[in-house]
């Protein structure tokens, strides 16, 4: 049973953590949060002097924090919807592949949106040839953590102002600046969330979350239908 949480925490940080506990929980969960004040999370493994603007940040009070997936580094805040997969790899042997898994997961999210000129590069979701969501994972035994954005309204000055731009492009991006090559969807938050969760077959909304979504047993309960 897929579980279904919508819930935003308080602080970055705990945001963050949140996706982890979901993990360690080991039940499939589909996550959707939205921080409410802008700030850098970086890859795993991602190097803060070589792809965050650190002085624009301490000066505009934008923290840099990190995530357990890997990915480089994205600004997040209002505009930026935030959506955590995660799925057992015994249930899902056709995700074992992490090529395979961006490709079929991306998929099914771009179909769920049900917009007109998206397509799969990759581990980004492009529209017309510009990204609207970037995605990472994070893999233990037999579970698959996957982290993704879509963007609907995040300022492009911001992320001009405290992201660095990359030394390392994929092919589709070229040599696209931030501005050239990131664009947003026109539709809201509320809506994105909708598309997902009514164009995925037997997907469905609980009528109600717990505040941490994990109950205080420690064993996950279930609040959806199968994905």
């Amino acid at each position: 049973m897929l579980r279904i949480i919508d819930r935003t925490l308080e602080s970055a940080e705990e945001n963050l953590t949140f996706d982890d506990r979901l993990l360690d929980a080991g039940q499939e969960t589909l996550r959707f949060w939205e921080s409410p004040v802008p700030f850098v999370v970086l890859g795993r493994s991602g190097n803060a002097e070589e792809q965050v603007n650190i002085p624009a940040c301490r000066a505009a009070g934008v923290p840099i924090l990190r995530r357990s997936s890997g990915g480089g580094a994205v600004l997040q805040g209002p505009g930026c919807l935030n959506y955590a997969l995660i799925l057992s790899l015994d249930l899902r042997p056709e995700l074992t592949s992490i090529p395979d898994s961006y490709r079929i997961l991306l998929s099914r999210v771009a179909d769920a949106l049900r917009i007109p000129g998206l397509e799969v590069r990759g581990s980004d979701i492009l529209l017309e040839g510009r990204k609207i969501s970037g995605n990472a994972q994070r893999r233990t035994r037999g579970w698959v953590l996957h982290h993704g954005t879509i963007l609907h309204g995040l300022c492009i000055d911001a992320i001009e102002r405290c992201l660095l731009e990359p030394a390392r492009r994929p092919a589709h991006r070229g040599g696209r600046t931030h501005r050239q090559f990131v664009t947003s969807l026109r539709i809201t938050g509320t809506e994105i969330k909708a598309r997902m969760l009514t164009g995925v077959p037997r997907l469905t909304v609980p009528s109600s979350n717990r505040a941490c979504g994990v109950p205080a047993s420690g064993s996950p309960e279930n609040l959806g239908p199968t994905w």
